[in-house]
């Protein structure tokens, strides 16, 4: 059994049991960012056989208040599945999530493809039907979240859940890299963040992720769903709580995202 075989179905079991792994490069040291990859599609593979359909893709790991929380200093990537969509509450028990943490993003939905390299972030712009508020809800099927970045590019990208704000936004026009987000906790202010959050511009990292992706022969697809990076610290969340997130611009809010957890 490859190395891909064995800890993609580690993994996918993981998910299904709802139980953790202790991290795969302290049983492997040897393991690369390629193995990872490897792993990654082998453990979607086994997703996309139950059913599974990939809707968009997600770029994790993008700003300095992530990556300083997470002890990962580059960014990773990963695939959404329809499964992973949630419309409404999130039934914390029914989509099995172990240890689920909050992160504000804004989500890029395409009205063409782009495939790297040499993708640019006008090249984003131009694909893109529009925007929307978004919260990635993620996971880790790692024991207590220590991950390293090969740890968390075979789990997925550490993605649990994610949910979509009903707003459709025009990204043209619009400085994404100074929108603002504020995030609340059952009421209360928990964080606020902008777009310059992830990697200076939140269509550059998507131009990232089409690069990034694109070496490995993936493209991002039209009608994809693109989760762009955290603009703010991820938050732990737990049955009960409430997340409700607003983005602005110097005119005022343009749209909200509500994550329930129940």
């Amino acid at each position: 059994m490859s190395k891909a075989e064995d800890f993609g179905g580690a993994l996918y079991r993981a998910l299904r049991q709802r139980h953790t792994l202790q991290p795969l490069i302290q049983q492997d040291p040897a393991l690369t960012i390629d193995d990872a990859y490897a792993i990654s599609l082998n453990f979607l593979s086994r997703r996309l056989a139950d059913g599974e359909r990939i809707v968009g893709k997600k770029i994790g790991v993008t700003s300095k208040a992530v990556q300083d929380m997470l002890g990962v200093h580059q960014p990773d990537f990963g695939f959404l599945t329809d499964w992973m969509q949630v419309d409404g509450d999130i039934d914390i028990d029914g989509k099995a999530l172990i240890a689920p943490r909050a992160e504000a993003e804004i989500a890029f939905i395409l009205k063409s493809s782009l495939n790297g390299p040499g993708v640019t972030a006008a090249d984003v712009l131009a694909a893109t039907a529009s925007i929307a508020p978004c919260f990635e809800i993620v996971d880790s099927r790692i024991a207590d979240w220590k991950i390293g970045i090969v740890d968390t590019v075979s789990d997925n990208a550490s993605c649990g859940v994610y949910v979509v704000g009903k707003e459709r936004l025009d990204p043209a026009g619009l400085d994404l890299p100074n929108l603002h987000v504020a995030v609340t906790r059952n009421g209360e202010p928990l964080s606020e963040g902008y777009g310059h959050a992830v990697q200076g511009d939140p269509a550059q990292a998507v131009a990232w992720l089409a690069n990034t992706l694109g070496a490995y022969g993936v493209t991002l697809d039209a009608g994809d769903v693109i989760l762009s990076g955290s603009l703010v610290p991820l938050a732990p969340a737990a049955k009960g709580d409430r997340f409700e997130m607003t983005l602005s611009d110097d005119t005022g809010p343009l749209g909200t995202c509500v994550a329930n957890f129940v």
